[in-house]
């Protein structure tokens, strides 16, 4: 079996991503991965190069007039994706902020060889951690997708869908996926606060006119984190490979839970999936 990793990034030195470290959470059960770098205003093609020797890279140029549903970064997964070979039997795709923690490798791989050739079966859905202000809080309210697609078969008629957030393959259907008992931290809204402000006024420019973003993302130097529904606390552990990153944070950000305002939708989706097993709102898979 053979497993290859792909994802894409661009600026991302100038926006803290933590590229780097999701890229080298999931290589241990990789065979090779393969970026796509966009073309960048920093460091971030040297970064990469120096990863790993398993780190194949494809030097792109973002097409910045799909100012529109975030489309411009789906059409980048879609070009990591397509570099893998056909000898690949599954892709294991992992975005700039999300990491994956080590004690889920074996359960990755132990359904990737359980599936492996079951046609029926198009991917794997994982549960999500979305991290919030520091590396203590995690969203709690309904509005956080709990659910994504992380690994797909092999199959060049996958593609990614909208603004890469999931998949779909030949004309819009959905995958047919299998549930792992395994999570994707996701920390994309854990940074910097400067570096987070840059990020919320550029990358809504791939969603938005230049109107849109003037009238509607605050200027200031630094993002505001306390205005937020709900967290919770973290009680796990980060990815060994994180914990560089968690000791040289340099801001502070707390939360009163008690403070917490759910919704009432918010309120129910939480009851029906801890009561009744269902999750509720949008989902971009079938499970089989």
């Amino acid at each position: 079996m053979k497993v290859t990793g792909f994802s894409f990034i661009r600026n991302g030195q100038k926006y803290d991503y933590p590229f780097i470290e999701a890229i080298k959470s999931v290589l241990p059960i990789c065979d090779e991965f393969v970026v796509a770098v966009g073309k960048s205003e920093d460091d971030t093609l040297e970064l990469v190069k120096s990863i790993d020797p398993k780190v194949r890279i494809v030097e792109t140029e973002w097409d910045d007039k799909l100012r529109e549903g975030g489309f411009v970064l789906a059409a980048e997964t879609d070009k990591a994706f397509q570099a893998i070979g056909d000898d690949s039997d599954w892709c294991f795709y992992i975005q700039g902020d999300e990491l994956i923690h080590e004690k889920y490798l074996d359960a990755v791989i132990h359904d990737m060889k359980k599936w492996k050739n079951d046609p029926k079966v198009d991917g794997l859905l994982f549960n999500y951690k979305h991290f919030y202000g520091s590396y203590d809080y995690i969203g709690s309210a309904a509005s956080w997708y709990a659910n994504e697609i992380r690994v797909i078969k092999n199959d060049k008629t996958i593609y990614s869908f909208r603004d890469a957030q999931g998949f779909k393959k030949g004309d819009n259907q959905m995958l047919r996926v299998k549930p792992i008992d395994a999570y994707i931290y996701h920390y994309g809204w854990v940074r910097d606060p400067r570096a987070m402000q840059k990020k919320q006024v550029d990358f809504h420019k791939l969603w938005y006119d230049d109107n849109w973003v003037d009238k509607n993302i605050v200027k200031a130097d630094e993002f505001d984190y306390s205005v937020i529904n709900a967290l919770e606390f973290f009680k796990g552990t980060h990815p060994q490979v994180m914990q560089n990153r968690i000791e040289k944070c340099n801001w502070k950000f707390d939360h009163d839970i008690s403070m917490n305002k759910l919704s009432a939708k918010d309120k129910f989706k939480k009851f029906a999936k801890k009561y009744l097993g269902i999750t509720l709102g949008y989902k971009n898979y079938k499970l089989t």
